[in-house]
């Protein structure tokens, strides 16, 4: 596929595609362009037969610096310059829907999206990490619920995601206080599974855990990441029955036979795209 956007890099090396957040001198702020562009990308992602694992960062010196302010003052302009109060707010009702989309398209995303993060990750970033499947950080990153300092309820993931994350009781804190959380406490309190001590070591360990995913089963790797979305909202019977249903669809594949053969042969597998 054609990966050509303004704030993306997208290139994809043996199965894992490095998705890059292209706008370093203003910290990867998310600008209207990025919205968009996130919509479009997530799902080309997700068809690209060469793609089985996204790795998620960002150029520069920051992860992002969250949305970008001259977006949200567009935003606010364009309300006060439209004279029918009740059209102005279902304009911008659709404009935070369409944004919430531009997140849960990582999580619909078939394929696990790792989140490697480092420097500062404000506001936008939270909600963007929140949906992802995995997050890594280096020990200069920070972490922020920006929000509350804006006047604003933060309305795009992260208070629905982060409190599955986190404890509630942290994820609350953040959202209240809009405090700086570093690399280690966000270890400590699992909201990235490790934290590493430089951004080149993360890079590198992450790169290696894409990979070692993506020499499993793609079609397996499909339906665990369906489960454990299905579960997290929703009852342990519910996610049984689930479970039961999809692998009776599913489980005679040729993967299942080609696993059971390496498996006696003692070589590694070779999936099929």
């Amino acid at each position: 596929m054609n990966y050509e956007f303004k704030t993306i890099l997208v290139d994809v090396q043996d199965f894992v595609a490095n998705l890059r957040l292209n706008n370093p001198t203003k910290a990867n702020a998310m600008t209207s362009e990025f919205w968009v562009e996130m919509r479009e990308v997530m799902p080309m992602l997700d068809q690209d037969k060469n793609v089985r694992v996204v790795v998620l960062s960002g150029e520069g010196k920051n992860f992002t610096a969250g949305i970008d302010l001259n977006m949200f003052a567009g935003t606010q302009a364009q309300m006060s310059g439209n004279g029918d109060p009740g059209r102005a707010r279902e304009a911008f009702r659709l404009t935070v829907l369409a944004m919430q989309e531009s997140f849960t398209a990582i999580e619909r995303c078939r394929k696990p999206v790792i989140a490697a993060i480092h420097g500062a990750c404000v506001g936008g970033g939270i909600d963007m990490i929140s949906a992802c499947d995995m997050r890594y950080c280096s020990a200069d990153a920070f972490f922020c619920v920006k929000e509350i300092d804006l006047g604003l309820v933060a309305d795009v993931g992260t208070l629905q995601r982060l409190p599955k994350i986190i404890a509630d009781g942290v994820a609350r804190e953040l959202a209240f206080t809009a405090r700086n959380m570093p690399a280690s406490e966000a270890a400590q309190v699992h909201l990235v599974n490790k934290c590493y001590e430089t951004r080149a070591q993360m890079m590198e360990e992450v790169m290696g855990i894409a990979h070692q995913i993506a020499e499993k089963s793609p079609l397996t790797i499909r339906g665990t990441k369906e489960m454990l979305n299905y579960t997290r909202n929703h009852s342990i019977e519910d996610g049984l029955n689930y479970v039961a249903t999809w692998n009776a669809a599913m489980i005679y594949s040729h993967d299942l036979l080609e696993a059971m053969q390496a498996n006696i042969q003692k070589r590694k597998p070779e999936f099929k795209d």
